[in-house]
């Protein structure tokens, strides 16, 4: 078996983030000094769960659990009171932990249950798709939604530790690891052109409904060079105060596409149409050449994840994108690219400029589709 790989994120609080093949020896270690621990899950993963919980009661740590619902329903308010209560009943305190247990949105909300808990505790995440691995569980953004947005409420906590479980994806569903690897190939596009070279390569297999041992290690390297390039950002920039948002390449329109279809897209599919989106409009404004833009539906499309959108939703969808967080005032702000790793900004583009690269990624709404 492989030796697990440590990727160290670092900044004012630095910790590891540690990609490998049967990692649950390793949470102990990074809940040092607590004496509770809260494991927060979705009711799908409650056998998961309830090993964590087992092996940590072997470690001597009192354990309790919070069942959450699936996926972005778990990231509101009422759910995170549900936690906090949890946590009060059990009598947590400042030198307690939370674990995170789950996909994207189960880390999002057990880091924002524990960054608003006594004003910060601990957190450490053990995330079980490949979305939560690459993208939500680094780099101590938490947050939840609203009805007017998705991440309205959060706060910047970087986590104690976060452990990314290799084998957690041999059982996740086809979809959401497609949905995932849109992330991965972000990560491509905007710092590291060797994973769009692996995807190119190994399409395939990758979007194949089971994972074959050949192309294991090959997910295994397009995780560890993702998380990478965002430990690589964040380090540098934790609270998005500049470089750090070239980590949201293709979510200004990708989140607006998630608040008009109320979620029911993919994180992944939404981003993957967000940065065909953001590609046409680098182009159109003269910054991106054409062939890199057919290199974003060619990747993309290779893996079986969205590049088009309903013709008919421009209006919702402007209306979205200026409660968008990296908005500024009335001012549309979009990260866009300048060429292969080369991101870059776009602030206020012309209104005409926006509607023409919408009529480069519009379809009629029976093409366009969320996986």
């Amino acid at each position: 078996m492989n030796e697990p790989v440590r990727i160290e994120v670092g900044g004012d609080r630095p910790y590891e983030v540690v990609v490998g093949e049967h990692l649950l020896g390793e949470l102990a270690g990074m809940l040092t000094g607590a004496q509770r621990v809260l494991i927060v899950h979705p009711g799908a993963l409650t056998a998961s769960a309830e090993q964590v919980r087992a092996d940590l009661e072997e470690h001597g740590f009192e354990v309790a659990t919070a069942e959450v619902p699936e996926a972005e329903e778990a990231k509101t308010a009422q759910v995170a009171a549900f936690c906090w209560g949890v946590l009060g009943q059990a009598g947590f305190t400042r030198s307690d932990a939370v674990v995170g247990l789950g996909g994207g949105a189960t880390t999002d909300l057990a880091g924002f249950v524990a960054a608003t808990w006594l004003r910060g505790v601990r957190v450490v995440h053990v995330p079980t798709t490949l979305l939560a691995m690459v993208d939500a569980a680094v780099g101590g953004k938490t947050g939840i939604n609203t009805a007017e947005g998705k991440n309205l409420v959060g706060a910047f906590h970087p986590p104690g530790g976060v452990l990314c479980d290799l084998v957690a994806l041999e059982s996740l569903p086809v979809h959401d690891r497609v949905a995932g690897l849109a992330e991965v190939v972000k990560a491509g596009f905007i710092a590291d052109p060797e994973i769009l070279t692996l995807v190119e390569a190994h399409a395939d297999a990758l979007r194949a409904p089971e994972l074959t041992a050949d192309v294991r290690p090959v997910l295994r390297e397009l995780v560890e060079r993702a998380v990478r390039v965002k430990a690589d950002v964040v380090s540098r920039d934790l609270r998005e105060s500049g470089l750090r948002e070239v980590l949201n390449y293709g979510h200004t329109f990708g989140h607006a596409i998630e608040q008009v279809e109320r979620f029911r897209w993919r994180h992944g599919a939404a981003v993957a149409v967000g940065m065909v989106f953001a590609a046409e409009l680098a182009r159109l404004a003269g910054r991106l050449d054409e062939a890199t833009v057919a290199r974003h539906r060619s990747v993309l499309a290779a893996l079986g994840l969205p590049t088009t959108y309903a013709a008919d939703q421009w209006d919702r969808l402007l209306t979205a994108m200026r409660r968008d967080k990296k908005t500024r005032g009335d001012l549309l702000r979009f990260v866009v690219l300048d060429g292969v790793a080369r991101p870059s900004r776009l602030e206020g583009p012309d209104p005409t400029l926006l509607a023409a690269a919408y009529a480069e990624i519009a379809a009629d709404r029976g093409s366009a589709r969320a996986l």
